[in-house]
């Protein structure tokens, strides 16, 4: 392996949170190693998406040591409801813990965003406290186009957000984007100069699992053999228009059509969307499982569904759709048909896509595909082949192991 250098990766998301970007920074900390890159990690106490600081976490700073990797949390305000200024203040509060935590003298720094706020008051401290140390910022979801694609703020907010966002990236020596269409927004939008951006893809981080037990997990959910069962998976946020879903459960139950949805995970919205859908008998709620748990639910759902907001559109690549790859079912993407989600069902063949806030639709794709069992399960070995080829861990931990090579070779 040769000598080991050292990368300090800071972001507000990391294991044992198991829903969106948590996932991919736990698991390129500990992989980094095998590639001569001993990483230590700086992130907050586990909070999403419950948005309440888990039991057994808490305190002004601890340390524990995760799959060999260091991590020190550090405490920073959680809000009941992230909205608004709520959401701001938890950032600039992560930012400020960024800011003033002693970091040793690491080689590379990797900024995990979001959070965009606390992100770029890193970058600013870490421009003034290590001048020389390669500062890297990894672009999960574009901030900046989140704002104008859920509708939250305005467009003087969405304004205010594209500086701030801008400046951000700019300021880094270097971006990591997970797709090629964030690259272009990058480009054209935020001003930063392509060659200081590098496309690295997501890719599936559940771990192998014995092969589940259909029978008996749709018993233990209560699912019908009869029944035809959608299932979506994490956050239940502005972002997801979940309402959508319930709305497609409700139509299912004017047809009497034997079609179940279901909503699996945590987040702000999801007690809102359990009120919402009181008197409706084809939906239900199902709470985060564990990796073991939620790979078996997916594998014996019928069909694997992405709902997006309307306008909803290039902001992010869903982190759900490499887990669903990994389960070999069909999709359904309710969503805008030119954005990137539709984008990437199209190109792993995984999948069929509906246009955003349609739940008639909604419910006819599911039906089409349960009345075409055979074309299902096309779909589904289509999504599983993509994710063992384009979707590959060791790949993207190897390009990033060599771009922090390359950006501290002349350091």
């Amino acid at each position: 392996m040769g000598d080991i250098s050292r990368v300090a990766i800071l972001g507000i998301n990391f294991p044992p949170e198991t829903t969106g970007i948590a996932p991919y920074t736990g698991a390129a900390a500990a992989a980094l190693r095998e590639h001569g890159w001993a990483s230590r990690v700086v992130t907050a106490h586990p909070h999403y998406p419950e948005w309440t600081v888990r039991d057994g976490y808490g305190g002004w700073s601890t340390r524990e040591n995760i799959a060999g990797v260091p991590v020190t949390r550090v405490s920073h305000y959680v809000p009941e409801r992230p909205t608004g200024v709520r959401r701001l203040l938890s950032e600039i509060s992560f930012g400020l813990r960024l800011a003033t935590t002693r970091l040793g003298r690491p080689r590379a720094l990797l900024f995990v965003s979001p959070a965009l706020f606390s992100t770029a008051i890193g970058v600013a401290a870490a421009k003034i406290r290590a001048p020389r140390t390669p500062k890297v910022v990894w672009v999960q979801d574009i901030y900046s186009l989140g704002i104008e694609e859920t509708g939250q703020g305005g467009a003087g907010l969405a304004s205010f957000m594209t500086r701030i966002e801008s400046a951000t990236l700019r300021a880094a020596d270097h971006v990591i984007v997970i797709h090629d269409r964030f690259k272009g927004v990058l480009v054209d939008k935020l001003g930063v100069p392509a060659e200081r951006i590098t496309v690295i893809r997501n890719w599936t981080h559940l771990k192998p699992t014995p092969t589940p037990d259909v029978a008996a997990t749709r018993a233990g959910h209560g699912w019908g053999s009869d029944e035809t069962v959608v299932l979506h998976s994490g956050n239940m946020g502005a972002k997801q228009g979940l309402g959508n879903v319930i709305d497609a459960a409700r139509e299912a139950d004017e047809r009497g059509l034997p079609v179940r949805f279901v909503l699996v995970g945590n987040g702000s919205e999801r007690d809102r969307l359990i009120t919402a859908a009181e008197g409706v008998q084809r939906i239900q709620f199902i709470g985060s499982l564990d990796d073991a748990a939620f790979q078996a639910t997916l594998a014996s759902a019928d069909i694997l569904l992405v709902n997006e907001k309307e306008g909803v559109s290039e902001m992010a690549v869903p982190s759900k759709l490499t887990s669903y790859f990994n389960a070999g079912r069909p999709v359904i993407a309710a969503t805008d048909p030119t954005g990137i989600t539709a984008a990437e069902v199209d190109a792993a063949q995984a999948g069929v896509v509906v246009p955003a806030g349609q739940p008639a639709l909604l419910l006819e794709a599911a039906w089409r595909l349960r009345e075409d069992p055979r074309g299902a399960d096309r779909l589904g070995a289509n999504g599983l082949a993509f994710r063992h080829t384009v979707l590959d861990e060791s790949h993207a931990v190897e390009s990033l192991a060599a771009l922090l090579n390359r950006l501290t070779a002349s350091r």
